[in-house]
């Protein structure tokens, strides 16, 4: 007897089912089911995606939900099925799910569900229904007064109790009296079969989804299991044989189906009006501004630019989308008035003059060359794209702004879902079956480190996890399992961008729920929101625009002055200086090592540089960028594929680099209108041979037309398919190529503000810290250690050096950082003894008050950081004696040593210098006053050492560096031997070390963590990255042991260096490296001699006697 399952579960009943929609669909189809329904627990998550996916199969989708609904006189949820027989059940099951997900969470009052009743039938859900339950505890006649209840709630005949069959006792108990109940009060019955999985195999994966779900493991007694192996999707003559006595359960399941027709449109837009004033049009509304913004934009427009503008605007009066552009213009206006920056554009809108006039993009697409076709085609009907870039603490802002503007029930943030991975599966499954977590942390590492990698994958890729699974007895259930639940949501999650804004409540059309700052978030995804025909608008946080302005902010504290982006020069030497050397850490788009090598090689000279180099540097296009460096500086000719073509690629010497170029290509060539041109474009690039075979004929017959020959047509053709998958998008490349432009110019000419908003953008992240910290030494920036009394929470400039910041010490938080930058306010802190007792100690701990000693950020107290810290806790005790009760009423108090009142410090030796360090590194992450290695600076120079900031240059040659080893790691190679990879860090950078297998017989117990080693190998570049190639290792000596070091540095004053500019250079070189080797001038003309101020007293580290030989000669600096 024909049968359809009406009560389904799937995945998105987020780990409480196995059953993925594809696969549901599929089993279902190949048992013959001609419908289905979606029932999944108070979500809508999965009901587009079930929809679509049944009708790929043929099969009729039944789009419901199982809803919690609160019993009225209990206050106890129960759940109930809900089925959509029309459009407007549906409309009322996305109205319910988000009532429960926004307001309700326990579920729906029962009076809510009876407003939301029209087009839906109610279904009593099994044994955890409140009728079930009734009868369950004896109580027939509260069964019956809830049976009336729903009957009455429904609309008439779309009530239905539900018979089941698990296999259980309790079921054949319950259906006798459910059987009852529906003859007394006229209510059908029909069979259903709870589905949580697919197969009857998957029962076990489904227990340790639930597991996973609520923490427990399979060994728990009291953990939450299904009580059979029978909740699976069931074949219709399996669930005609449970029901063979009472058929007219299984009729009505068809029945039902019969009843239930929705129909999903899609391809529809819904777009939201912009609230125009004064009863104008949007069209109108629009033209009026676009004008007003162009003869801003440009003084005195010309006939080109009003063309472009009117055909801009007719196009999107054409596709209405006026509205559209009213309501970016609206919101970027807001930005702009509030302070907030905005990107100079992203993607293909900065190709629009409209976009440009409304201050949406800076980019001007005449002056830049973009194509508005490839932003809004007229010959192609598809939604607008307007991505917004804003900084990333201030992109919440810009969407509360228009959540408030739209009202929050139109508008949204965009659901993702979190996936349990290969390595995630592993780990859970493992961890629910009883094995160690780090046994289960093992199993999951034996997953090859590959995004989207498959348990299949990999476990054809890697051995040792082949090797668990056949050799540990669980191991092969725990991946089998693992494979069932791989791929399944876990959570739920937001999306870094999208937004969505609707004119109609969005409850009207999707189901929401909470989501973050008071703004909902969808229950459907990205791609289901522009299928149903949402407006979907990019809001995305660039951390870049936050360092952009940060910098702006510090300059404009710092020297008084704005810097308007918009107005900086493009062809500022300084800055084109720096991206020739590759000085582009902190440079957006600009900062791999690869694309400084790059821009070495390119040496760039103008905007337009950037912009093909940002284009280029992408797998594929990549094998051109020689091509074009070679061409630039004239060492290849530049050839053309066609003269007629050399007014579209001179920009970029002859090589395709743009999407646009292809474009404008088939425009001349072949007579292609640009919205042709880009169709063409889109078509070639998806390499289908139907299609490109029609595009040719439709390409030469253009061509023809245009007076080539057929032969021409046939190669720029082939041009044109080869490199339609390689172009890339001009009109965002021009944009970020901007804003790196900015950040490089920044950096250029105002280095210190640069640097200290740079190290402020990445406090927390220690590798950053030291390497930004690094490279500001090797600029010649000094880096101030932290104050108690002159340090903020960021990095600050002063007097033309970079304090270093509080927040960047470990354990200092935000109340504590408010507490000391709230209580010095009133006076600075004097002494250990001041600073614990006014401060709080609810929100500075002796934790922190260590960090801070061992920092340095009390090194102004005059006191040894060893004598701070056995101090701390008499300073600690004395605060607590002292201090008022109400810490909170803060106060100043004079301590002064007659009264006896301040205790004294306790004396104990200073630390040693590495032991110093060592603390350091613990509080900051790194070492910042000095380094391990520093103190063997003339060992190494004697030794002639290299700087590691100097590898580069000795590419493929045999080097010595002196390093201190601060991570070690060991592998076997396949045959079995031992060998190293090492991280080597001196004063002035970190390099990778690799020991092969002879080296590390050799040298092994010396290539250990914390070692300081003198390493003779060659440099190599392995995969864009440096590495030594150690060959050679030796232990440096104990500082005891060391020779005494010179006290002195003389340098030689020749007659030739008794010039101004020397002694600039010579003075700036002495104050990049302070330390406490006094500097002897020696003056070889009189043979006087005078020794420098302390102020110019040096550490001689190897980058430091490098770059002081360059500039005096190394005849002429000497220790002695």
């Amino acid at each position: 007897m024909p049968f359809v399952h009406l009560q389904v579960q799937s995945a998105y009943s987020l780990l409480s089912s196995a059953a993925k929609i594809e696969a549901l669909v599929e089993k279902a189809s190949n048992l013959g089911l001609k419908a289905l329904a979606l029932t999944d627990e108070n979500v809508m998550y999965g009901a587009i995606a079930f929809y679509k996916e049944c009708r790929k199969h043929g099969i009729k989708p039944i789009i419901g939900m199982t809803a919690s609904v609160l019993s009225e006189d209990e206050h106890i949820a129960y759940p109930v099925v809900l089925l959509a027989k029309n459009n407007k059940g549906y409309q009322n099951l996305l109205k319910i799910s988000s009532a429960i997900q926004t307001k309700s969470k326990e579920g729906i009052p029962r009076r809510w569900l009876s407003q939301y009743r029209e087009g839906l039938i109610g279904i009593s859900p099994g044994l955890k229904g409140d009728i079930e339950q009734s009868l369950k505890n004896g109580n027939y006649e509260e069964a019956i007064k809830r049976a009336i209840s729903y009957k009455n709630i429904f609309e008439q005949e779309s009530f239905y109790l539900s018979v089941q069959d698990h296999g259980l006792r309790e079921n054949v108990e319950m259906n006798k009296h459910l059987f009852a109940i529906s003859k007394e009060l006229k209510i059908p019955l029909v069979a259903t079969n709870n589905v949580q999985y697919i197969e009857q195999a998957d029962s076990f994966a489904h227990e340790c989804l639930l597991s996973i779900k609520n923490g427990t493991k399979l060994s728990d007694e009291d953990r939450a299991v299904l009580p059979s192996k029978e909740y699976y999707l069931k074949s219709p003559s399996q669930m005609s044989e449970l029901f063979s006595d009472t058929p007219e359960v299984l009729e009505n399941t068809i029945r039902i189906a019969g009843q239930c027709h929705v129909e999903i449109e899609f391809g529809k837009f819904a777009l939201p009006k912009y609230p125009v004033p004064n009863q104008e049009s949007a069209e109108d509304y629009l033209s009026r501004i676009c004008l007003k913004g162009l003869k801003e934009r440009y003084q005195n427009p010309s006939d080109e630019q009003f063309e472009r503008l009117e055909y801009e605007l007719q196009v999107i009066k054409n596709m209405n989308f006026s509205d559209y552009f009213l309501i970016v213009w609206d919101f970027m206006k807001y930005a702009h008035e509030n302070g907030i920056v905005t990107g100079p554009g992203r993607g293909s809108a900065a190709g629009s003059l409209v976009a440009y006039v409304l201050y949406i993009t800076d980019v001007d697409p005449l002056e830049h060359q973009l194509l508005f076709e490839r932003f809004l085609n007229p010959e192609r009907i598809s939604m607008p794209d307007i991505d917004i870039d804003f900084p990333d603490n201030r992109r919440d802002e810009m969407i509360e702004y228009v959540s408030k503007k739209y009202g929050s029930l139109h508008v949204a943030q965009i659901i993702t879902f979190g996936t349990l991975a290969a390595r995630a599966a592993l780990r859970d499954v493992g961890r629910v079956m009883g094995i160690s977590p780090k046994e289960a942390d093992f199993l999951a590492k034996q997953v090859p480190s590959k995004l989207g990698i498959t348990l299949q994958q990999a476990y054809e890729e890697s051995q040792g996890l082949r090797d668990y699974i056949q050799n540990i007895e669980i191991g092969r259930k725990i991946f089998e399992t693992a494979k069932k639940i791989e791929g399944l949501p876990r959570h739920t999650s937001t999306h870094a961008a999208g937004v969505v804004i609707s004119e109609l409540p969005l409850t009207d059309l999707i189901a929401i729920q909470e989501g973050h700052n008071d703004v909902y978030l969808t229950q459907f995804p990205m791609d289901i929101l522009e299928e149903i025909g949402l407006l979907k608008m990019d809001f995305l946080g660039l951390r870049n625009l936050t360092l952009l302005d940060n910098i702006r902010s510090m300059i404009k504290r710092g020297t008084g002055k704005s810097i308007d982006l918009s107005t900086i020069p493009l062809d500022d030497p300084k800055t084109f200086a720096l991206l020739s050397k590759g000085d582009t850490t902190g440079v957006f788009q600009l900062e791999s090592s690869g694309m400084r090598s790059v821009l070495v090689r390119l040496q760039p000279n103008a905007l337009e540089d950037i912009v093909a180099v940002n284009a280029l540097y992408r797998p594929g296009p990549m094998e051109n960028i020689p091509l074009y460096i070679a061409r630039k500086h004239g060492k290849e000719a530049v050839e053309y594929p066609h003269s007629d073509l050399k007014p579209i690629l001179q920009m970029t010497y002859g090589v395709i680099v743009y999407q646009e170029q292809i474009m404008q290509i088939a425009s001349k060539m072949a007579g292609f209108s640009l919205g042709e041109a880009d169709l063409l474009r889109r078509a070639v690039s998806k390499k289908k041979k139907e299609v490109l075979d029609k595009e040719r004929e439709h390409f030469i017959q253009g061509s023809l037309k245009k007076g080539y020959t057929e032969k021409t047509a046939n190669e720029i053709y082939d041009l044109i398919v080869r490199f339609a998958n390689y172009g890339f998008n001009r009109s965002h490349a021009v944009a970020y190529s901007m804003i790196a432009y900015q950040l490089a110019y920044l950096k250029a000419n105002y280095p210190l503000y640069f640097m200290a908003a740079l190290l402020t953008s990445v406090i927390g992240n220690d590798d950053k810290l030291g390497q930004y910290i690094r490279e500001s030494k090797q600029k010649g920036i000094t880096v101030l250690p932290p104050s108690i009394n002159r340090s903020y929470y960021p990095f600050i400039v002063e007097k033309q050096a970079i304090r270093f910041s509080l927040a960047g010490i470990k354990s200092v938080g935000v109340a504590a950082l408010k507490d000391i930058i709230e209580t010095r306010k009133a006076k600075s802190f004097s002494d250990l003894f001041d600073f614990c007792v006014r401060t709080s100690m609810r929100s500075i701990n002796r934790r922190t008050i260590e960090a801070l000693i061992c920092s340095g950020a009390f090194d102004e107290f005059g006191e040894h950081r060893a004598t701070l810290l056995a101090t701390l806790d008499v300073a600690i005790e004395h605060a607590e004696l002292v201090r008022p009760k109400d810490d909170e009423n803060q106060f100043e108090m004079s301590f002064d040593d007659d009264f006896g009142l301040k205790p004294k410090y306790v004396e104990v030796e200073p630390f040693k210098e590495m032991e110093k360090l060592r603390f350091e590194k613990e509080a900051l992450g790194f070492y910042l006053s000095s380094h391990p290695i520093s103190a063997y600076a003339t060992y190494l120079n004697k030794n002639r050492a290299i700087a590691i900031s100097d590898a580069s240059h000795y590419l493929h040659q045999n080097v010595v560096i002196g390093g201190f080893i601060t991570k070690e790691r060991t592998i076997r190679t396949k045959k079995g031997e031992v060998m190293a990879f090492l991280t080597i860090s001196d004063e002035t950078g970190e390099l990778e070390g690799v020991a092969f297998p002879r080296t590390y017989t050799q040298s092994g117990k010396l290539l250990k963590n914390e070692a300081l080693l003198l390493l003779k190998g060659k440099i190599e570049n392995r995969n864009n990255q440096l590495q030594l190639i150690i060959n050679q290792t030796e232990a440096l000596p104990e500082q005891g042991d060391l020779p005494e070091e010179e006290k002195k540095l003389f340098i030689r004053m020749e007659k030739s260096h008794q010039v101004d500019q020397v002694f600039i250079n010579l003075k700036e070189l002495l104050r990049e490296y302070p330390g406490e080797t006094p500097v002897v001038l020696y003056y070889e003309e009189s043979q006087k001699t005078i020794q420098l101020q302390q102020e110019l007293w040096i550490s001689p580290n190897p980058k430091f006697l490098t770059e002081i030989t360059k500039l005096m000669g190394p005849k002429n600096v000497v220790f002695q």
